[in-house]
């Protein structure tokens, strides 16, 4: 039987960002604190965003690491405490919606924080947050509509948490600020959305909505990316790559897979700080592969939202979207080596979008779907 929740508000166009102010209020948010990263500081685009609102923050944090870790979401934690806000704006990729939900957990529940984490089933531990408005500065991840979470814990686990208390109550998109993206960013997450879509599209969970969704975003991304990465001022592709990962995160409502299982697995090799995006779109081809002839009536549909003749081969056409828009064609290229897979192996294993893969998929199909990659 299937079960489908699908209630999230969102302010889509350029100019959405001046509608901030009325969205806050909306929502009973007189104090925001923000939640953003170093970049957004250093380029002028959190300027931006406070120049849009009616009075200052209540607080500000913008020491976002890269991929958003326990201890740097509980000094946030204490920031936001401290400031007597009573709401939050996370402003910027999928690291600052991603910590800004820790930190309202964190200020809402009870530790310790990893027990509220999926490997713990803990989705039942967790309520309301602090009311959270998603200000996405990139078209990639889908956060700012997403139940979900990845944070890497002091225990070194990368962890996923899910709840629908965690989609943010609003979210404003406003390609305008995506303008600035650079071509490599704008690849790497482009190619994350497509991958949202696509694995949407092929878990099994019955969600037909979402697997419509799906299948238009990744028509849509495969339309417009090559023109974003090419000319990132060309306002209509800037439109459509943000339509195409709010796109992304509205259909992985009906789960993921193993690209996304691998890919956080390998995330959390500290050293080698791997971009999540990038890893996606490295891998998604060889997944493709794997399930071959398994899905034949979605791998149809896929074909079809690709521009793809009846017998097109998907994993090739993801493979060559890949090397025009200018990314590296394997782990190795990366810099990921053998001796990096045995610790994180179990990772991918226990991993929840592991859970929801078009197939089975235990240690050893990721011992494949591995060495396919590198």
């Amino acid at each position: 039987m299937a079960q489908m929740n699908y209630l999230t508000q969102c302010t889509f166009d350029f100019g959405a960002l001046a509608q901030l102010p009325k969205v806050l209020k909306a929502h009973s948010v007189t104090k925001p604190f923000v939640v953003t990263d170093p970049g957004l500081k250093a380029n002028g685009l959190l300027d931006t965003l406070l120049a849009a609102l009616a009075e200052p923050p209540a607080g500000v944090f913008t020491d976002t690491p890269a991929n958003p870790t326990e201890s740097a979401s509980e000094q946030a934690a204490a920031a936001y405490r401290a400031s007597g806000a009573d709401g939050i704006i996370a402003f910027g990729g999928g690291s600052s919606m991603d910590l800004a939900k820790a930190m309202g957990l964190m200020v809402t529940h009870e530790g310790p924080f990893e027990r509220l984490g999926g490997s713990q089933r803990g989705m039942r531990h967790i309520t309301k947050i602090p009311p959270l408005i998603a200000v996405p500065t990139t078209a990639g991840t889908g956060s700012e509509v997403s139940p979900g979470a990845v944070v890497i814990l002091n225990n070194g686990r990368k962890e996923t948490f899910v709840s629908a208390f965690l989609v943010p109550v609003a979210a404003v998109c406003d390609p305008e600020l995506t303008m600035g993206l650079p071509p490599f960013l704008t690849a790497a997450t482009g190619m994350d959305a497509m991958t949202h879509c696509i694995e949407a599209v092929l878990t099994p969970v019955v969600h037909p909505p979402a697997e419509a969704i799906g299948l238009d975003g990744a028509e849509r991304i495969n339309t417009w990316i090559e023109r974003a990465v090419k000319d990132g001022s060309d306002r209509d592709a800037r439109w459509h790559m943000m339509m195409g990962s709010f796109q992304g995160a509205l259909a992985f409502a009906k789960g993921l897979g193993a690209v996304h299982g691998l890919s956080h697995a390998l995330g959390r090799i500290h050293e080698l700080k791997l971009h999540h995006g990038t890893l996606n779109a490295v891998i998604l081809p060889h997944s493709l592969a794997m399930i071959g002839d398994a899905q034949p009536e979605k791998f149809a549909r896929l074909r079809r939202a690709l521009g793809l003749g009846p017998n097109g081969d998907l994993a090739q056409a993801i493979r060559d979207l890949n090397a025009r828009i200018g990314l590296p064609a394997s782990l190795s290229a990366m810099g990921v080596t053998e001796a990096h897979w045995p610790s994180t192996r179990d990772y991918a294993v226990s991993d929840l979008a592991t859970l929801s893969n078009a197939i089975p998929f235990d240690g050893e199909k990721y011992d494949e779907l591995f060495k396919r990659a590198l």
